[in-house]
């Protein structure tokens, strides 16, 4: 690669993990597809007009079905925080063309992916309910199949970065070393500082200047008698360990609009169980397809930010990107607050319906349509398409170049951690709102529950959080650009 940020096709550089966690995927695929096809790994067909008199799966069943989704889980975890590091690595950060093709690159790589979550949703979620699981899961595993050839057919022209060891080995040298030298002074002459001379850009490793940011950790590359690597780091070790320092207030900043996140799928999708989803008289919109409004939102929206949006705000902020990541991250978060607060007005709205029409204590179908919800969910994919992008592409950009993966999988710990906290959080105001004798907001019956007051609770903590971020953001430094391919793509905008 020029400039060296990466190699070609070298053979020591195979990405072998990308082969072990693809073919973890594909193994788990399998064994799901059987576990729903074959005879013996599943329970016979259910025939009878009485559901509760089938039989119900084997110990042996449910182990095979539950070892799938492991296996799964496991190769999702290796796979997810990767390929997208893979992919973003292939553009030159010295070349000022692919500089330009890499800022698009996060657009056109969420628009692919949530293009698979919308067939997906549709045609696979078709299949599976009208023609059979076998098939519905059979199109996806012999589709990763053909991913994984396409892949390995490709390898040879990927472009490959060398591992450098585990980055977690790295920062806590860097730590352990700065806390053991607390009372050694630092040098005012950052040359004096200990760097290594082999710190090169051939190897995807760049040498980076001291700073005085967390200025206390510049202690571990003060020189003294020891040379142990517990004891003595490079001036680039502990600024790596500085970036991805400063990244973590940004990643707890994005717990709470996560948690939001994780209402599409699961208490939106419970407040069209109660509504009317007829469309005509012979079709019925079933709730949890509902979603399907917030990806075709997101991908609309991503087309018209990348085409439109960017090349019109790059006028006005002299930003090849149109605006700033977290500018961009920020508009989400802001987005959040008002979904919360359509969700609140649209479930109060529901509320009263349920109690002019009888159907408090019943829990009964509420005579409105399930289309009274749309709103909530368009603008989950407006703030989707602003805030997924920005985080992705956020926590790639400014992860050291050595430490890539480690950046991308923030996002994927951002979502999880979301999700844990969302049902945390619910718990919790289920319990605290029952206390004292009272009738809690939360309840199995949604019509008597008051989900209206705990949509208004998620919109104030949404608000909260949004000015927390503000702060963080207002005090956080990018980091500085390994070459001058950014101040060339802005002269060859004009801008």
């Amino acid at each position: 690669m020029a400039g060296g940020v990466g190699l070609r096709g070298t053979p020591n550089n195979s990405p072998m993990p990308f082969s072990l966690t693809f073919s973890y995927n594909f193994q788990g695929m399998c064994l799901l597809t059987a576990s729903v096809s074959v005879p013996g790994l599943r329970p016979p067909p259910c025939t009878g007009p009485n559901p509760t008199s089938c039989r119900t799966p084997t110990t042996s069943e449910l182990a095979v079905f539950f070892t799938a989704l492991y296996t799964l889980a496991i190769g999702t975890g290796g796979t997810k925080p990767n390929i997208s590091t893979i992919g973003a690595d292939q553009f030159d950060d010295f070349s000022p063309k692919e500089k330009a093709q890499k800022i698009s690159f996060f657009n056109w790589w969420m628009f692919s992916i949530f293009s698979g979550v919308l067939f997906g949703n549709t045609v696979i979620v078709y299949l599976q309910d009208n023609v059979g699981w076998p098939l519905g899961y059979g199109i996806p595993t012999a589709g990763l199949a053909l991913a994984i050839i396409v892949f390995v057919i490709g390898t040879p022209f990927y472009r490959h970065k060398k591992p450098h060891g585990s980055p977690f080995t790295r920062m806590a040298r860097v730590i352990v070393a700065a806390s053991r030298k607390s009372r050694v002074p630092i040098p005012e002459n950052t040359g004096e500082l200990y760097e290594l001379e082999d710190v090169c850009n051939t190897k995807g490793k760049f040498k980076l200047e001291s700073t005085p940011a967390l200025r206390f950790l510049n202690k571990a590359c003060v020189k003294t008698n020891s040379k142990s690597p517990w004891m003595l780091c490079s001036v680039t070790e502990v600024e790596e360990t500085k970036q991805i320092l400063k990244m973590l207030p940004i990643l707890i900043s994005t717990f709470i609009p996560s948690v939001m996140i994780a209402q599409t799928n699961t208490l939106f999708i419970k407040q069209g169980v109660t509504l009317d989803g007829r469309m005509s008289s012979h079709f019925k919109l079933p709730p949890a397809s509902l979603s399907t409004f917030v990806t075709l939102t997101l991908l609309t929206c991503l087309l018209v930010y990348d085409r439109v949006f960017v090349k019109i705000a790059r006028k006005w902020t002299k930003n090849p990107r149109g605006i700033t990541l977290l500018q961009r991250l920020g508009i989400g978060f802001s987005l959040h607050i008002i979904i919360m607060a359509v969700a609140s007005v649209t479930e109060r709205y529901r509320l009263n319906m349920a109690k002019k029409y009888g159907l408090v204590e019943s829990g009964g179908q509420v005579p409105l349509t399930i289309f009274i919800l749309l709103p909530q969910f368009i603008l989950m994919g407006v703030a989707d398409a602003c805030s997924e992008v920005a985080k992705l592409e956020f926590f790639y950009d400014q992860a050291p170049e050595s430490m890539k993966s480690l950046g991308t999988s923030f996002y994927s710990t951002s979502m999880g951690i979301g999700s844990i906290l969302s049902s945390f959080i619910l718990s919790g105001v289920a319990r605290v709102t029952r206390s004292n004798s009272h009738k809690g907001w939360i309840l199995n019956n949604l019509n008597a529950s008051r989900l209206d007051l705990y949509f208004a609770f998620l919109a104030v903590l949404s608000f909260l959080n949004f000015i927390a971020f503000l702060v963080i953001a207002r005090w956080y430094r990018y980091k500085v650009e390994v070459s001058d391919s950014m101040e060339a793509l802005k002269e060859k905008l004009e801008i």
